[in-house]
């Protein structure tokens, strides 16, 4: 069974734009690394990365509301509608095995922050969280400092930032096949 990889991103690029076209190359690399490729289900980012794992022979799953009186993009294989936006943060969270957090507004700050905090705070198992390129690196440097002046540790240490589509799915592999192991009864 493959892992599930929840992609956050700006609902707003269209296709030609060049986050489109990362979140593309993203959700390709990540199909053909044998990923199953989770998001919002909407347009831009989401629709990008589920179009792009679609053309490379992966599935997809697209976790939308009924608050939004969208529908799912042509890319999604199945669709889990819940009623609420909290709800579908939350779904996004838990099917999630990995996070890949790519350029976005307030909505992506949030679910970087949710799955950050659950992370932080236990709530949910410890589970690599992926940043492409600089957009996030202020908000991760200014939580690094502020942890580390609250003397509670560096926050950020399973905050990964990465360059390329390709780095992005062999930092995957890697840190899934290492959970993997460290798991009892494997």
């Amino acid at each position: 069974m493959s892992s599930v990889v929840s992609i956050f991103g700006s609902s707003h690029p269209m296709e030609g734009h060049a986050d489109y076209r990362v979140a593309y190359e993203i959700g390709a690399e990540l199909g053909r690394s044998g990923f199953k490729i989770c998001n919002g289900g909407y347009g831009g980012i989401m629709a990008a990365s589920a179009r792009g794992a679609k053309e490379a022979g992966a599935s997809t799953i697209g976790v939308t509301t009924d608050f939004y009186k969208s529908r799912a993009n042509l890319w999604i294989d199945k669709e889990i509608k819940l009623p609420t936006p909290m709800d579908r943060l939350l779904m996004l969270v838990e099917l999630g095995e990995a996070y890949v957090v790519l350029k976005g507004g307030t909505g992506t700050l949030l679910e970087l922050a949710c799955v950050w905090e659950f992370i932080n705070k236990n709530v949910v198992k410890e589970k690599p969280i992926v940043v492409f390129g600089d957009f996030w690196t202020p908000v991760i440097g200014a939580l690094r400092k502020q942890g580390l002046e609250e003397e509670i540790g560096d926050v950020t240490r399973f905050v990964l930032r990465v360059d390329t589509p390709q780095e992005c799915a062999r930092v995957l592999l890697e840190k899934l096949a290492l959970s993997a192991k460290l798991l009892p009864g494997q």
